[in-house]
């Protein structure tokens, strides 16, 4: 595992990378990230390991939740809900407790206010562990995917999400993209990220991947991936590929129930295996399990988190893999459908997992794990060998000499001018037009000046940006159009639609911010009426790009897709929308059609140009 600088010293050389990655150059690795001189030998590492007591090692394989903007300080509701949830007051009495080896920060366990309160949590995280017997820092870890997975918002740099990603189509933009995610990151003191997504989408249908992949090529994916594994690592942070062994073709979402993947062994190898062994080869800190079944890869149909076959026999000794591996949420539906809560933390170690991420009950996960060893189920062992690979981790990121970071590294490094210019003009080059049957594109302002934007407004994945409909409409009038905004949502009733009918007389044209239509769905029959006012309708898919299919026909004026209702995207969209930048955008799926599924509207690599 590469070592790389310590967080102190990442920042120091920020300023002059952040200029670089706006540009589309990346500085080349310092000497202190490409060899840490001063780093822990193994030697040490399993010295340290030795002198832990059982209970702290059992502990350093946890990462878990905890309620609070502060490691010792919370407010009196968090207070309340981790005593709720884990019999602790705060952070800090959680890893006195348990030892933990890792937290992950939400944006609903208020971990992520601002960028000044996520440094001092993440420093009061590493000061309480340091505090501890052994002094092992924390492995601080978030899902910031950007686009619709997003944990810290504004005034942080929010960037395109992995299919927006995938319609630009270029590596250069996706490992830049990842570069300043990454810096941003480490100047919190987030050192862990769970991105990127190497899931392979061949299902429009699947309910919890979608625009979070790159797409349905799985070379195109497996390129991106490898992309954004050096723009996380080469930033300094742990990147993380998920959901292994690939999540990208099912019907169930894992939260809420077990999803089985029914790829063949040879379909498994030619669809879900090349993002993997891309990351592998790009040197990537640490894979995600999925919590699915795969019967041609494990006949048990356990879910993969709990398969020997899958974790030990395939990753491991088939794929060559020794990183760090780390199980996606225990407190998802999907890995607590076949055993209970004390049984799948076990069975996930002994299947070859070294972190347990977020058991819904840590007091019985860790007993359970304690008692496993204790009674010989799992050899001691066994667990060293775990924490040997996550003590590697930390020791490569640079912990061990400086978990800390300053508000200065913030101020220089969060949502930088640079980062955000970056950031709008890798958007707009995801933006794709995929249909223009009467060139109304680009408006004119001499002829399409007045412009009403409806439609859908689904809630920020960070809580910071939005309403897309609002976020549209603000784009325009900055772009010298006059614009309304009129929030109609994903469910329009018959009310709604006779407002925004209503709202769309005297009007040149009328966007529609559309999210997941479906052939019944109400957004279908709102653009149909607004189409029969004779207005021009633009539409606008703000999460998956399969809407068009359920909108051919209804005399639509242009269709395209934005792949996400995050700020930075819905911009690019209105200033491709507008003619001041181009749509460079190609799909990265198939768009079948709605009528016959079998039939391609859209193939691959589809999207129109001005």
């Amino acid at each position: 595992m590469p070592h790389r600088t310590s967080r102190r010293t990442l920042l120091t050389a920020t300023a002059a990378a952040t200029a670089a990655a706006a540009t589309g150059v990346l500085a080349a690795p310092t000497a202190a990230s490409a060899h840490s001189a001063d780093g822990f030998t193994d030697h040490r590492l399993r010295r340290i390991i030795a002198g832990m007591s059982l209970e702290e090692k059992v502990g350093q394989l946890f990462v878990m939740r905890v309620y609070g903007h502060s490691a010792t300080e919370p407010d009196q509701a968090d207070i309340d809900a981790n005593l709720k949830e884990i019999g602790v007051r705060t952070a800090a009495e959680l890893i006195s407790t348990y030892h933990v080896g890792g937290i992950i920060y939400f944006t609903w366990a208020h971990n992520t206010r601002d960028p000044h309160q996520i440094a001092d949590l993440s420093n009061g995280l590493q000061r309480a562990a340091l505090a501890e017997r052994h002094r092992v820092p924390l492995l601080v870890s978030t899902d910031q995917e950007h686009g619709i997975v997003c944990r810290v918002g504004e005034p942080a740099t929010l960037l395109p999400g992995a299919m927006a990603l995938g319609a630009g189509g270029s590596r250069s933009d996706t490992r830049r993209a990842a570069w300043i995610a990454g810096a941003e990151l480490a100047a919190l003191g987030i050192n862990q990220n769970y991105a990127p997504d190497a899931d392979v989408n061949v299902n429009p249908a699947n309910p919890v991947i979608g625009v979070r992949s790159f797409g349905s090529d799985p070379d195109a994916v497996a390129g991106l991936v490898a992309a954004q594994v050096k723009g996380y690592q080469g930033a300094g942070i742990a990147a993380t590929a998920k959901h292994f062994p690939g999540h990208g073709d099912t019907n169930t979402d894992s939260h809420t129930g077990l999803p089985v993947i029914n790829h063949t062994r040879a379909q498994w190898e030619e669809l879900d295996a090349p993002p993997f062994r891309a990351a592998i080869r790009a040197r990537i800190d640490s894979i995600m399990t999925a919590h699915i079944v795969v019967p041609a890869l494990d006949p048990s149909e356990d879910p993969a988190t709990l398969s020997r076959p899958i974790l030990t026999g395939i990753l491991r000794e088939e794929l060559g893999y020794d990183g760090v591996v780390v199980t996606d949420s225990l407190g998802m539906e999907g890995v607590r459908t076949k055993y209970g809560d004390d049984r799948v933390p076990v069975l996930a170690l002994l299947a070859g997992v070294d972190q347990l991420l977020n058991p819904p009950n840590l007091s019985v996960a860790w007993n359970a794990v304690l008692e496993a060893v204790r009674s010989g189920e799992i050899s001691e062992a066994r667990i060293d060998e775990s924490i040997l690979r996550i003590l590697r981790l930390k020791n490569g990121l640079g912990l061990f000499r400086d978990p800390f970071v300053s508000h200065r590294g913030v101020e220089r490094t969060v949502g930088s001018r640079a980062h955000r210019a970056a950031a709008d003009r890798i958007a707009e080059r995801t933006t794709t037009l995929l249909a223009d049957p009467g060139t109304l594109l680009p408006l004119s302002r001499r002829t399409h000046r007045k412009l009403l934007v409806v439609g859908a407004d689904p809630a920020s994945p960070s809580g910071t940006t939005g309403p897309p409909t609002g976020t549209l409409a603000h784009a325009f009038g900055e772009l010298g159009f006059t614009a309304r905004a009129l929030s109609t949502g994903t469910a329009p009733d018959q009310a709604k639609i006779a407002e925004a009918v209503a709202a769309a007389e005297g009007k040149d044209a009328v966007v529609v911010a559309t999210y997941n239509v479906t052939a019944n769905s109400s957004q279908r029959t709102l653009v149909t009426a607004l189409v029969a006012t004779g207005v021009p309708v633009i539409t606008v898919a703000v999460r998956n790009p399969y809407d068009v299919a359920h909108l051919t026909g209804t005399g639509v004026a242009a269709s395209l897709a934005a792949y996400s209702w995050t700020d930075v995207e819905l911009r690019a969209a209105a200033r491709v929308i507008a003619g001041r930048a181009d749509p460079e955008g190609t799909l990265p799926v198939p768009v079948q059609r709605a009528d016959d599924p079998t039939q391609v509207l859209y193939p691959v690599g589809h999207g129109l140009t001005y």
